[in-house]
């Protein structure tokens, strides 16, 4: 078909004057559903507030594109013959299997809407027994060995546990390298005792595993391995055990703070709330905060004896001080650095209590006597470590989540402690942190914002069709868009986290997009009826109606089917992704291309069904079709 320049432009126009404004408000829509992310705060604000960002400003470009610059390219490109849509091989064959399921479904109307409806049935005990987690673990590639000993250990045996563990773990053949740490390091933000072991182990290419062998069939071999007594063993990964760390002060996925007054009370409820978390299914690693056991050097001085010798109190520091913490004499300089210069006892005059003793003391009047003669040197228990938190003291029972989802297994770790752990002393108190700290503050930021959204989504629908109606056909998809999302998490054995939540977040823009291009396309079919036949009940019978529902719907399957395509297109390559990174992508993509099929099936076949539905309802109550004005 051969068209006029003016002839051609008119068309151009009016297609965008009638397409145009549902892609700009479905833009606005999908931006709209973002809003959640926005509002989330912490790491999963952190992670996921770079993608909402650049999403919202393409959507806001492509929406100034999409009613200002595409219009004007589609003249310069659309010149010469114009074929009908039924030329294209591929849409030929997408009308001849579309047609007749619609007509069927248009047929056995009860039949199409109870399936659908039977679906969202199924989805919603589905979605329930979904395990919960706050962000899907993401494989760093590298695994963080964190053991604890008893908080006495001294530094020999603790350089020798640590040189056996590497020697154990370096046997593996998985592992690359390993590279343990006892202690501190210099400087004031770590303040690990020397009890406490990290190693890094850095594992080779999956390539060169051996056949069949996961990253939990490696720790699970490394842990049986590596049972040493009194030693309790911790698996995790470097940065999430720092970001733990830095962000609750628990250095594994979950910890129980126990708070009070007494190093003493605190320990002993500690070991309660431990017995009671060691037969929870799913806890591993699980240990006590170390709060007392410390060993402590005590050189009591007698003041009776010393005012024999003639000596004060001072006089003692001074030598212990000297001989066994050091004195500094002067300063070396070595070009630009500066170093103290210290002087002490060596090491074999001072590495037992019967050495201490002996260290001399000069006296005024009896000569030389030893340090045993004027105090008592013994070993005192203490607490290895202080920890304060709100102005009180804090202990903690900590312990990571394996072989089953963290929301579970919290739950009943708490059901189980408030059932076994009672009767605390006045002012001692529980507090769950870790994970599930901000796996708490995540939902209940979802839970407030995910209503509003879906209210103010409503509203922009309502502003856009100007019907109450229309925008509830389609707001509806979004509950039809769920059913999707919901069986692939399920079957792919994906807990619900913020990255899943992310995946429906942006699921709900997408299927409304779709769905209202279906509703204009229905109602300009009415618009064709009407204009037609008239709008009265005398001349519009219901197969008018039916045929101009089929026709609206079947003759501009192609946008429709476009829209889904592109989505699916972009999305489904991430199922096949490897490498870092793709723990998180996977489970904010599996809602989004499960939700795209069953809210495209749900637009193609059961939108016009109850659009028909609808449509008759309105001719045989009103006598007449209730019209809206397609091109807003």
């Amino acid at each position: 078909m051969k068209l006029s320049n003016e002839d051609r432009l008119r068309i151009i126009e009016k297609a965008a004057k009638q397409v145009g404004p549902s892609v700009f408000w479905s833009t606005v829509i999908v931006i709209t559903s973002f809003l959640p992310v926005f509002l989330l705060t912490g790491q999963e604000g952190k992670l996921f507030g770079p993608l909402a960002w650049t999403k919202t400003f393409i959507l806001i470009v492509d929406a100034i594109v999409a009613i200002t610059l595409t219009p004007v390219l589609i003249s310069f490109f659309l010149k010469g013959k114009f074929k009908d849509e039924s030329a294209n091989p591929i849409n030929r064959a997408l009308e001849r299997v579309y047609g007749p399921v619609l007509k069927w479904c248009l047929k056995w109307r009860k039949t199409t809407i109870g399936v659908n409806i039977l679906a969202l049935l199924v989805s919603i005990p589905m979605l329930f027994s979904l395990g919960t987690e706050f962000m899907p673990p993401l494989d760093e590639g590298s695994i963080l060995f964190m053991p604890v000993t008893l908080p006495d250990i001294s530094n020999a045996e603790a350089k020798r546990i640590l040189q056996v563990q590497d020697k154990i773990i370096k046997s593996v053949p998985e592992v690359e390298s390993v590279l343990g740490k006892a202690g501190r390091a210099s400087t004031a933000t770590d303040n690990s005792p020397i009890s406490m072991i990290e190693t890094i182990i850095m594992l080779k290419p999956r390539s060169e595993w051996r056949e069949g062998v996961t990253k939990q069939d490696i720790i699970r071999e490394l842990d049986t391995k590596l049972q040493i007594p009194g030693v309790v063993n911790g698996w995790t990964m470097p940065i999430i055990n720092r970001i733990n760390m830095l962000a609750t002060g628990i250095r594994t996925d979950v910890g129980v703070k126990v708070y009070g007054q007494n190093l003493d009370s605190i320990a002993s409820v500690s070991e309660r709330v431990r017995t009671a978390l060691r037969d929870v299914e799913g806890v591993n690693d699980l240990f006590v905060e170390p709060i007392t056991g410390g060993k402590y050097l005590e050189i009591d001085i007698n003041r009776e004896a010393i005012s024999r010798y003639g000596l004060t109190v001072d006089d003692v520091n001074m030598i212990v001080e000297s001989a066994l913490g050091g004195t500094p004499i002067g300063n070396t300089i070595e070009g630009r650095q500066r170093f103290s210069i210290n002087v002490r006892l060596a090491q074999e005059y001072r590495n037992s209590v019967e050495r201490i003793e002996r260290i001399p003391i000069q006296t005024a009047s009896a000569g030389t006597i030893p340090l045993a003669s004027v105090a008592t040197v013994r070993f005192t228990e203490g607490p290895p470590m202080i920890n304060s938190e709100n102005a009180q003291l804090r202990g903690a029972v900590l312990f990571n989540v394996r072989d089953r989802d963290l929301g579970s297994t919290v739950q009943e770790a708490i059901e189980k402690i408030n059932a076994e752990v009672t009767g605390l002393p006045n002012g001692y108190y529980l507090e769950w942190s870790g994970q599930w700290e901000n796996q708490v503050r995540a939902n209940q930021t979802l839970q407030i914002i995910l209503p509003l959204v879906v209210l103010i989504i409503f509203f922009i629908l309502y502003f856009s069709f100007n019907s109450l109606k229309e925008a509830f056909f389609s707001l509806i998809t979004i509950p039809f868009a769920l059913i999707g999302g919901v069986f692939i998490v399920y079957f792919y054995g994906v807990n619900l986290s913020v990255a899943v939540a992310v995946g429906f977040i942006a699921l709900f823009g997408m299927a409304i997009e779709t769905g209202m291009l279906m509703v204009v396309y229905l109602n300009e079919a009415m618009h064709e009826l009407v204009a037609l036949k008239g709008n009265s009940s005398e001349t519009i019978t219901k197969q008018d109606i039916r045929d101009y529902v089929f026709k609206g719907a079947v003759k501009r399957l192609r946008p429709k089917i476009m829209t889904v395509s592109v989505s699916l297109f972009g999305l489904i390559p991430v199922l096949w992704a490897t490498g870092v990174g793709t723990d998180v992508m996977l489970p904010i993509v599996l809602p989004l291309i499960g939700g795209v099929l069953t809210s495209s099936i749900h637009i193609l076949l059961v939108t016009p069904v109850v659009f028909e539905l609808t449509k008759e309802y309105e001719l045989k109550k009103h006598g007449k079709l209730e019209i809206y004005d397609v091109k807003h």
